[in-house]
Order: C-alpha cells, then sequence, then structure tokens
C-alpha cells in the first residue's frame, strides 16, 4: 500500500473514531477541482500552512495545480496574496519560489526548473483555474512584488509579508 493510502486509511479510522464528520481529512474542494489529485492538493495546502499560516491571519490556499513534480499555488491572507512555486522531493512538496504574476509567466517556470512544455500546460492550468476566482481574490494573488527564493537557507516565514506591495 502507498504511503499517500496508508495516510488516509488512517484518517478514515481516526474520523470515524473520534467522530469527525466524513470530510473532515479530505483536500478543499477548490484544490481537487483547480487540477491537482486530492493528496497533492492536501499536502500542498499543508506545506504552505505550515510555514505561513497563524492564528490571527490564517492562509488560504487557492488554486493549487500540479505539472507532474513541480506546482504553483495561490495564498491569500490579510488582504494580500501571491504565488507559491512548489516542487517534491522524495514524496514531500517543497516550497521553492513565492511571487505574483511572475509564478504565471511559462518562461519564469522554465527559469525555475519545469521543461518547456511542462511549463506551458502549468501556465494554461493555472490561468484557467484563476479565471474561476473572484476579481478581488486575482487581485490579490497578483498583489505579490517581484520573486523570491524560499527554500533552504531562506526565512520562508515572513517571504509574503515582506515581498507583498502594500
Amino acid at each position: 500500500m502507498r504511503k499517500t493510502q496508508m495516510v488516509l486509511v488512517l484518517a478514515l479510522a481516526l474520523s470515524a473514531l473520534f467522530g469527525l464528520p466524513a470530510g473532515a481529512h479530505e483536500a478543499p474542494a477548490h484544490a481537487a477541482k483547480a487540477g491537482a489529485p486530492a493528496d497533492d492538493a492536501k499536502a500542498i495546502t499543508h506545506a504552505m500552512k505550515a510555514q505561513f499560516d497563524k492564528p490571527t491571519a490564517p492562509l488560504t490556499v487557492k488554486p493549487v495545480l500540479v505539472e507532474g513534480d513541480f506546482a504553483v499555488a495561490g495564498w491569500l491572507q490579510e488582504g494580500r496574496g501571491g504565488r507559491a512555486l512548489l516542487s517534491r522531493h522524495k514524496g514531500t512538496w517543497r516550497i521553492d519560489l513565492c511571487g505574483g504574476d511572475g509564478l504565471v509567466q511559462a518562461d519564469a517556470l522554465v527559469q525555475a526548473g519545469l521543461a518547456k512544455p511542462a511549463a506551458a500546460r502549468l501556465t494554461k492550468s493555472i490561468q484557467t483555474a484563476e479565471a474561476r476566482l473572484t476579481a478581488a481574490e486575482r487581485k490579490q494573488l497578483s498583489s505579490f512584488d517581484g520573486i523570491i527564493k524560499v527554500g533552504a537557507g531562506h526565512d520562508a516565514h515572513h517571504a509574503p509579508a515582506h515581498g507583498a506591495k502594500h
């Protein structure tokens, strides 16, 4: 049994044991509809919330788009927003870059390591998914100024707040 399947079985068992609602363990509906497999969307949302979610400033992650071992996920927090480029390493998603509209450009995704065809597919998926968002949400996703590296050796915890336009 794959590790993700084992985790799902464990989550279902714990849900039944502790009386949680049936969908409490599932990935947010917007993530699954946006084109990411539910397991990837859940893992990506968890990775982003682990770094940026705060009790007084909850992080909303949407949409989540996956292309192979890369993903772009939008984030909204306290009137600001942006996008994160994530990559999968040994089954774990990590945030590599945070940015705004730059992470919707195929050329930027190629520079970040995606093959040209994959970057083109991901760009198209992002545009399609973001078209379903409200105008205010799209404006928030575009509010991040520039692109910054997040990951080993970088202070990921403060990246969105310092990179966002005010």
